[in-house]
């Protein structure tokens, strides 16, 4: 009876006295790192894709307007800047990608030319189709009358005459040297160019739902410092 009545109490002294497991090497390290806030959403992207060419114009495709001149029209530079020659040249250079609602933007200036009449001329494409028989153009020229700097010009299937869509204001054009800014926002039926951050032309009626974005090398030298693309 006495045996009967300690058995309790030695069985407690033995749970007791048991060692305890030591703490895993996981749960250590847990215990000493300190709580982290909850991860947040990453920050929401721009979006833009950058359209400048590569050295080779992979992505890029040249298209006649008249023969393709033979030289290097399309000159991309160790700083990644596009030279175009257009001096004696009249051709596009178009993305193999096409592109539907949404803004391009391209910074370009003119590179001074030497003579009593230069020709200041280009162009910048969206919704065009790959053969460049159609096309949509925001215009670069400097002329005594337009299409210049600011206007837009298409040649659209439906259409048998070219659409020009002419700036009511004076051209906002930077001064030969100095650099432009365009921004084109093609937004279903709608095209709207702005020059410089100034809206010059709003056509409302592109039968184009998508197509390629390029440029256009036609009498003058140029320079091109960046083209991108954000989807809408």
């Amino acid at each position: 009876m006495r045996f009967s009545s300690l058995a309790p109490t030695l069985l407690l002294l033995a749970c007791r006295s048991a060692p305890e497991s030591p703490p895993s090497a996981e749960s250590a390290n847990a215990a000493s790192q300190p709580l982290l806030p909850a991860p947040t959403a990453a920050p929401h992207s721009d979006e833009w894709v950058n359209l400048m060419p590569e050295p080779n114009l992979a992505g890029f495709r040249r298209v006649p307007i008249d023969p393709l001149a033979a030289k290097a029209v399309w000159q991309v530079r160790a700083d990644g800047s596009l030279f175009v020659d257009g001096a004696g040249a009249k051709e596009m250079l178009l993305s193999e990608r096409e592109f539907s609602d949404g803004v391009l933007h391209v910074e370009w200036r003119f590179l001074p030319v030497e003579g009593t009449a230069p020709v200041y001329n280009g162009g910048v494409y969206v919704r065009t189709p790959a053969d460049g028989k159609s096309w949509v153009q925001l215009q670069v020229a400097r002329a005594d009358k337009p299409p210049v700097v600011g206007d837009l010009i298409a040649q659209v299937p439906g259409s048998t005459e070219r659409i020009n869509v002419f700036q009511t204001g004076a051209s906002p054009a930077a001064a030969i040297g100095e650099w432009n800014s365009y921004d084109v926002t093609a937004r279903g039926r709608s095209i709207e160019l702005a020059v410089n951050g100034k809206t010059t032309a709003t056509w409302s009626e592109c039968p184009l739902p998508s197509g390629e974005v390029g440029l256009q090398a036609e009498g003058s030298p140029y320079e091109v410092r960046a083209l991108r693309f954000k989807p809408l």
